[in-house]
């Protein structure tokens, strides 16, 4: 299987990427690293990538920022980095691949854990993530020729707790070989429209 993996130099994308390319051909992508960039914002650079990297079987992305800020620091347009970055730029990569991507193909999202149990500073995220969550559920409904589409939501990784233990008291980090494995459900399984948790 050729799977794009947007994210691919982050530790969830490292996770995944270790797990998928055991077995798979996977083209790393990134805003400034792997073998192509783009910027996910941008609907028509990723149809650019698509066309670029076609055929593929299989996009896993791993992308996408939110602003971390108190809540009443917040403006519209600082709060619109989530909705513009983790939302919009990982919406694009599903809408632009519709007609390319190989059938029965499946596009493979990352959302996390702060919707469903909320830090601090951490409104942003948590409303990015709610909206990926609504975005499968609905659209796994009206996928053309058997695509399927899922959104993996891990807690945060170990190899992350050095950076983030701060932030994130109580918390117990997950394993990335666990996340790893979620993408790989995602990827070679025949869920759709599922929020894959990973605690």
């Amino acid at each position: 299987m050729k799977i794009i993996l947007v994210g691919a130099a982050g530790d969830i994308g490292q996770a995944a990427y270790q797990e998928l390319a055991a077995r798979h051909d996977v083209v790393t992508v990134g805003r400034t690293t792997g073998e192509h960039h783009v910027d996910v914002t941008d609907i028509d650079a990723v149809k650019a990538l698509y066309r670029a990297v076609r055929p593929f079987d299989a996009v896993v992305s791993c992308a996408g920022d939110a602003s971390f800020a108190p809540l009443d620091a917040f403006d519209q347009d600082t709060f619109m980095v989530g909705l513009r970055q983790k939302v919009m730029g990982q919406v694009n990569l599903v809408l632009a691949g519709l007609d390319i991507i190989a059938d029965g193909g499946s596009f493979t999202l990352t959302s996390g854990v702060l919707d469903r149990d909320p830090i601090r500073m951490g409104t942003n995220a948590a409303t990015a993530n709610g909206a990926l969550a609504g975005f499968v559920k609905s659209a796994a409904i009206e996928m053309p020729r058997a695509l399927r589409v899922n959104v993996v939501s891990p807690g945060m990784l170990d190899v992350s707790a050095p950076r983030y233990r701060e932030w994130f008291r109580g918390h117990k980090p997950v394993l990335s070989h666990d996340v790893g494995l979620a993408y790989a459900k995602c990827v070679e399984g025949a869920l759709t429209g599922q929020v894959v948790v990973v605690e």
